[in-house]
């Protein structure tokens, strides 16, 4: 073969007249000619085998050449013949290249063939590439998700046979064909061809997905070869980094074939290669790629979690760019670290250099969570996750890390406090300290260790010292052993005889570097009583070191010679005695007590520092929990879920008080957000409905003991939400359903040893499943009887109370059911047990005997036929008992110390009574007449109601099916007066029951009615009845008394309200207003007059009645009872209560009334009048920090325009230059646009005067500051110039200023301006003094008679600035005179009807 193929650089320079014997291509075929060409070169290869490419190369370049105008079976004709003949020559060459005796023309042919096959494959496969890629963009799926029609269908084969393209390729080039080329140096332009075909297949957008596994497979181990065998390391680098920077999905794939490149194929200098490029990138550079960071930044992290072990010589690169700008690349790299920390330098193996590297590691991603960007911050703690997970955290820095961790709980990004939270819960699962985490259990076992080791400590520094044997004493002791042996040694017969025996110590301990070293050495014999072995190295000396003075006496050697060596030796002299006692060897029993003494020590430190440890861990847990339990009510629903998963991670291991938070998670299955719901349910079916265990019983009790645990001092509301819980699982049809009932019989029965508090819980846990199944309590109602209600109820009226509370679950009320109602006979076991515990507990002094009673009488009215009866015997009952308890008093003639404190006098007699017993009796007749009012409106109603229903109903049927035509015509006539009669008879019912209440139940007739004298007669005098219970309960029963007609309400409305007044008991005063805010429900117009009393109680001085006064004025509100007036400024101070709870009772308010319609806009004016005025005494601070919240309620732009207006025209009344500088940063609080802006210029009058105060002035000021910002260059222009005259008006009064322009604009504008001077009366400077902190109690009318809207101002014509609260009020009624409000004993106004119920 005379001519050799050069591979061209492009594909027309084939047919230009090359260099000599170069191959230029002589036929060039057109399109239409091409097929018979291919059957010729089809026909050759099955002839010829993969050489014919030799002679048919120019139909394959023709195809090429005429790439876009050749029909695509064509081209794919001639891709499989070149695959064939690829695959062909790869078959063939092993041969060749094995053989020795091959001839230079045919390596030449081989080579041609191969060079000319693989360049026409690499560009035909390109082509095919370049249209697939094209045909795809063309056929997307558009909006309707319809792929759109074209052509390409032979095109939809493509991936397979691209596959093949590659492994044909692949195949051959494993071969090592170097050989074929001279020197076996290939030429750059086959090895490009080859890469660059890979290349532009990698490019494609979809050779990430999954579906292009073989093909990226097949690109990898393709140009794994060519780096591996020729040459293409540096060339594979480079075009990584181009391609990442222009294609980002390319990321995982360079990662993954880097990977393979280097561990496969050997070539680890690749990942030198490209992380060193990336790392030469300055910030500067990555700032202006975006995409290219993305993709550089994915590169990274995807590698070093391939090969982590790689990456370490080549960390130092990369570590440079955690300085950059690049966050992107900061989390990268953080990631490696975190891969190499889990997967190599991790365990116990680390050598020294291996530790220092790790330590390095841990401190720079501990730096990096305080870092400047959210998302890097958020990373590390998903690393250091990843970490714990993996268990790969050194124990020393589990401390330091958990501090970190706890504090990014405080984080401003939600990404963080999640990652945090993450962190947190694997901190606790993976920690490997204790399964039960708690500071306060730990406290005690560090103290008593801490202890334990101080006295080692003292022990060994303290110990009395050994008696010490002289070295005298011991050489007296075996001097004549020792002389015998010297004899011995210097007789000639004996040395010689004894040589060979001895050979072995002498040999162990041959001459030292120096004659003291020697010394030492035979000294030490002496001591063990080598004698021989002494005597011996003695003898060696002497020739060894002639001229030393320890050994010069042996110059002669005699036995006396050498026994005065050897005792100089052994004696020494004074200086030299204790350095040869520290070089001699201790004996065996006190090395063996010393190491014992030490090992202990050392055993006891490790105990301390463990337990030191620990509980430093359980300190940083109980503080992450209290964090986390109040992110349980965030508004950001993936917090809520991580804190949810959190709690219920921790209550998994054991954690202390993570009941804590497993129960402030209860209320969130009541969520409107399902996500939260769903979360809280599931974790509760996680910890409690899913229990572990070997057999049904075990789990049965493995899940009471964990619902009971969570019952255990619960409140009201954790008892419902866990309700809800309990009922799901029963409703779940669970096979454990029966065995948990079973165990919580034996639990409440007590055949079972467990606590009081286990027995009700369980006994609760009961009622629960009764909601579900009835049958459950009402089957087993004796033993419930027989067990809490029996002879032992009173001495655990809390387990009575809480087995009535069970009862009464399967009662209708609390079922909802419909038909007959269900009752039991009055003389059923179960009241006549209720009754006489009712009764007895009145003449006793259990303090939880009210809580039963309640509960006891509610249910009494539930279940009982005919229960007024039942309670009229019951208060007569009780009041006998007091009433001997009385007399028995008398007889004993008790001793006033016994009584001094529960002691008082009845009407006549001037006999005593208990007072708790009294109060007792007072408590029971109120919760008679309070259930006694429900059972009428409730029970007796429906059951009117449905009496009525049934008697319709046989009506109906009695009187038969009408004619269908006289139906149809009167069909709406008759609707109407079905409707009016139903109607009609409601309103019978309801005036009956109402009738009733108000004639009957306090007749003189009825028991009740003897009461209320006496529940007045205490209310009335505190004076006299002092004590503290017995005032309590009578405020209460009295409110419960007012419940049951308008007329008992109004004659005693103004005592309820003087006790809620003048009481000098702050739960007397809570009760009062709970109580008041019932009546206010139930007879609003009674109590409207008294609205500013409530109010007033927000003031009150003690924590506990401010927060039940908002709680309860924040429900009538908010359900539209009371009317929002002005004396919500009331609530609106106690945003700045120093209470927390309190404050985010007052913030709840507002955000619940800012929902309701223009609310807060209608009140704001009122506010800040009341709370800037003088008397009050508010400081700037805490009025602006109540503005500034009340404030961000007003978004609409209609609403800022007409407050300005307001709040401008207020400044007219204002008389102080504290009103002013409030109007004024009141107007800096509004979010004001152009429209409020121009709404400000207009009022400029109303204020204009005031601007000389910088009170005024500087608020102003700062909101042209904001509107300037971002504005329009007219709106600039205009602030600029309000500002302008803003800045001299206060810097020289508004009389000096001359404005041009205003008089342009405004003839009449400095004349009005000079008016409003003349016409606002100086400032009181006198009345702003009034000193700090003496608000009062209750805010009367005339309390804003000095800063009043002008009248003018509520007949202006604008709707838009008209508020409800600037309507005339007349509340001179709610206000008690003098007259009517008593300051003795007795603080209300006698009235006839009074004084004959008192008589």
């Amino acid at each position: 073969m005379s001519w050799d193929f050069f591979v061209p650089v492009c594909v027309g320079d084939l047919v230009k007249t090359g260099g000599i014997n170069q191959y230029v291509v002589q036929d060039v075929v057109p399109p239409k000619q091409l097929p018979p060409y291919l059957s010729k070169f089809k026909a050759a290869l099955r002839s010829q085998g993969p050489l014919c490419i030799l002679e048919h190369f120019d139909t394959g370049y023709s195809v090429l050449q005429h790439c876009n105008s050749v029909e695509l079976a064509v081209k794919e004709d001639t891709l499989e013949l070149l695959v064939q003949v690829v695959s062909g020559l790869a078959a063939s060459l092993p041969a060749l290249l094995a053989s020795t005796s091959v001839s230079a023309d045919e390596r030449k042919e081989k080579l041609n063939a191969v060079k000319m096959s693989v360049y026409l494959l690499c560009k035909l496969t390109e082509t095919f590439e370049s249209d697939s890629c094209r045909q795809s963009i063309v056929t997307a799926p558009g909006k309707g998700g319809k792929k759109g029609k074209g052509g390409g269908e032979g095109l939809l084969q493509w991936d397979s046979e691209r596959e093949k393209v590659l492994q044909a390729l692949v195949q051959l080039l494993q071969l090592d064909i170097r050989s074929l080329w001279s020197l076996s140096l290939v030429e750059e332009e086959f090895i490009s061809c080859v890469t660059c075909c890979c290349y532009k297949l990698l490019e494609n957008p979809t050779i990430s997905h999954v579906k292009s596994k073989p093909t990226r497979d097949g690109i990898i181990h393709l140009l794994g070869v060519l780096i591996k065998k020729y040459n293409h390391l540096l060339g594979a680098g480079v075009k990584v980094i181009q391609l990442l920077q222009h294609f980002e999905q390319l990321s995982s794939v360079f990662a993954q074939a880097v990977s393979v490149w280097s561990t496969e194929y050997g070539v680890r200098a690749i990942i030198g290669e490209v992380i060193r490029e990336i790392g030469q990138r300055s910030s500067e550079e990555l700032a202006r790629e975006a995409s290219g960071v993305k993709a550089f930044a994915s590169f990274i992290a995807e590698l070093g979690s391939l090969v982590p072990e790689l990456v370490i010589p080549n960390i130092s690169v990369l570590i440079t760019h955690l300085e950059g700008e690049s966050h992107s690349m900061r989390v990268a790299v953080c990631e490696v670290l975190g891969e190499i920390l889990v997967r190599v330098l991790c365990g116990d193996g680390l050598d020294e250099s291996g530790k220092a590297d790790r330590d390095r590691f841990f401190d720079t991603l501990q730096e990096h969570l305080h870092d400047t960007h959210s998302h890097v911050r958020a990373r590390v703690l998903q690393v250091y996750t990843r970490i714990v997970n993996s268990k790969a955290l050194p124990l020393f820095k589990y401390s330091e890390v958990m501090e970190l961790a706890v504090g990014r709980l405080m984080d401003k990004s939600i990404n963080v406090v999640k990652s945090a939270i993450q962190l947190l819960a694997a901190f606790i699962a993976h920690n490997p300290y204790s399964c039960k985490l708690s500071s306060a259990d730990l406290k005690k076992p560090l103290e008593k260790e801490t202890a334990k080791l101080r006295e080692i400590k003292a022990q060994l520094e303290g110990k009395a010292p050994v008696a010490v044997i002289k070295a005298s004493e011991l050489w007296a002791a075996m001097e004549p052993e020792l002389l015998v042996t010297v004899t011995t040694e210097l007789e000639p017969t004996s040395e010689a005889k004894e040589e060979e025996d001895d050979d072995r110590d002498v040999e162990e301990n041959k001459e030292a570097e120096d004659d003291r070293a020697t010394a030492v050495k035979v000294a030490q014999y002496l001591r063990v009583n080598k004698y021989r072995s002494a005597v011996r190295l003695c003898i060696r000396a002497r020739s060894c070191f002639p001229k030393s003075e320890m050994f010069a006496s042996l110059s002669t050697l005699t036995a006396e010679t050498l026994m005065d060596t050897l005792a100089l030796i052994f004696k020494g002299s004074d200086e030299d005695t204790s350095e040869l006692s520290q070089n001699l060897p201790p004996t065996p029993q006190k090395e063996a007590e010393k190491e014992g003494e030490d090992g202990e020590l050392k055993k006891q430190e490790m105990l301390v520092q463990y337990l030191k440890d620990t509980e430093t861990f359980a300190l940083q847990v109980e503080r992450a929990i209290s964090v986390i339990n109040t992110m349980l009510y965030l508004k950001t629903t993936s917090v809520v879920q991580e804190a949810v998963q959190f709690c219920v991670t921790v209550c998994e291991f054991s954690v202390a008080n993570s009941v804590s938070g497993v129960r402030k998670m209860l209320p969130l299955v009541w969520s409107t957000d399902s996500a939260i719901k769903d979360a809280v349910v599931q974790a509760y079916r996680r910890l409690y409905l899913n229990p572990q265990g070997e057999t049904i019983r075990t789990k049965a009790h493995t899940l009471v003991d964990s619902l009971s645990e969570l019952m255990v001092d619960a409140s009201l509301g954790t008892i419902q939400c866990v309700e809800e819980i309990v009922q799901e699982f029963f409703g779940s049809g669970s096979n454990l359903q029966s065995t948990v009932v079973q165990v919580l019989w034996e639990r409440f029965t007590g055949k079972r040893e467990t606590s009081g508090l286990h027995r009700r819980a369980a006994v609760l846990l009961l009622g629960m499943a009764a909601r579900a199944e009835r049958e459950v309590v009402l089957s087993n109602l004796d033993t419930l009887c027989s067990v809490a209600l029996g002879e032992k109820v009173t001495e655990d009226f809390l387990l009575a109370r809480d087995a009535v509370i069970t009862i009464c679950s399967i009662t209708d009320h609390v079922r909802q059911s419909k038909g007959a109602p269900f009752r039991l006979p009055q003389d059923h076991q179960l009241f006549t047990c209720l009754t006489q515990a009712i009764a007895d507990g009145v003449v006793m002094e259990d303090p939880y005997w009210q809580s039963f009673m309640e509960q006891a009488v509610r249910l009494l009215y539930f279940m009982a036929e005919s229960p007024d009866q039942l309670c009229t015997r019951l208060l007569q009952r009780s009041a006998r008992l007091l009433l001997d308890q009385i007399a028995e008093g008398g007889e004993l003639n008790k001793d006033a110390s016994q009584m001094q404190d529960v002691s008082q006098e009845s009407n006549e007699q001037g006999e005593q009574v208990n007072c708790v017993c009294l109060a007792q009796l007072l408590a029971l007749c109120g919760c008679v007449a309070f259930w006694q009012v429900s059972h009428l409106e409730r029970s007796v109603s429906a059951e009117l109601r449905r009496r009525r229903g049934e008697k319709e109903e046989r009506e109906e049927k009695e009187k038969g099916p009408s004619s269908k035509a006289k139906q149809a015509a009167n069909e709406s006539a008759m609707e109407e007066e079905l409707g009016l009669i139903g109607a009609s008879a409601e309103d019978t019912e309801a005036e009956l029951i109402r009738k009733i209440c108000e004639t009957e139940l306090l007749a003189e007739e009825n028991l009740l009615s003897a009461f209320l004298p006496l529940l007045v007669r205490v209310c009335s005098s505190p004076g006299r009845y002092s004590h503290p219970q017995l005032t309590t309960s009578a405020c209460l029963a009295l409110s419960q008394y007012m419940m049951i007609s308008p007329s008992t309400c109004e004659e005693n409305i103004r005592l309820m309200f003087t006790v809620l007044e003048r009481s000098t008991l702050p739960v007397v005063r809570a009760n009062a207003i709970i109580a008041l805010g019932d009546l206010t429900v139930r007879f609003p117009n009674i109590l409207e007059p008294w609205t500013q009393n409530l109010y007033a109680r927000l003031s009150d001085e003690v924590p506990s009645v401010r927060q039940t006064a908002v709680t309860v004025l924040t429900q009538l509100v908010l359900k539209d009872v009371l009317k929002v007036k002005g004396q919500v400024s009331e609530v609106a101070v106690l945003l700045i209560d120093p209470e927390p709870h309190i404050t985010s009772l007052a913030l709840n308010f507002f955000n619940e009334l800012a929902s309701k319609d223009n609310a807060i806009y209608n009140l704001l004016p009122d506010i800040i009048s009341r709370l800037s005025d003088p008397e009050r005494g508010m400081t700037s601070e805490d009025f602006n920090t109540i503005m500034k919240q009340l404030f961000s309620y007003i978004t609409k732009e209609r609403q800022t325009e007409s407050l300005v207006e307001k709040l401008c025209q207020r400044f007219r009344t204002a008389k102080t230059e504290r009103q002013w500088c409030d109007l004024a940063m009141s107007l800096s609080l509004l979010s004001m646009c152009e429209r409020g802006f121009k709404r400000l210029q207009e009022c400029w009058e109303c204020y204009s005067d005031k601007l000389t105060e910088p009170g005024v002035y500087q608020p102003l000021l700062s909101i042209t500051a904001r509107l300037r910002r971002g504005a329009k260059a007219q709106f600039k222009a205009q602030v600029d110039e309000f500002e302008k005259r803003l800045t001299a008006v206060h810097t020289r009064g508004l009389e000096n200023v001359e404005s041009p322009e205003m008089d342009e604009e405004n003839q009449k504008g400095v004349g009005s301006s000079e008016k409003t001077v003349m016409c606002t009366p100086p400032p009181a400077r006198g009345r702003t003094r009034s000193k700090r902190g003496q608000a009062k109690p209750s805010v009367s009318g005339r309390g804003d008679d000095s800063f009043v809207t002008p009248q003018k101002s509520r007949k202006s014509k604008k709707p838009a600035i008209t508020f409800s609260s600037d309507e005339e009020e007349d509340e001179e009624d709610a206000v008690m005179a003098e007259s009517e409000t008593p300051k003795v004993t007795t603080p209300i106004s006698r009235t006839s009807r009074r004084a004959r119920l008192r008589n």
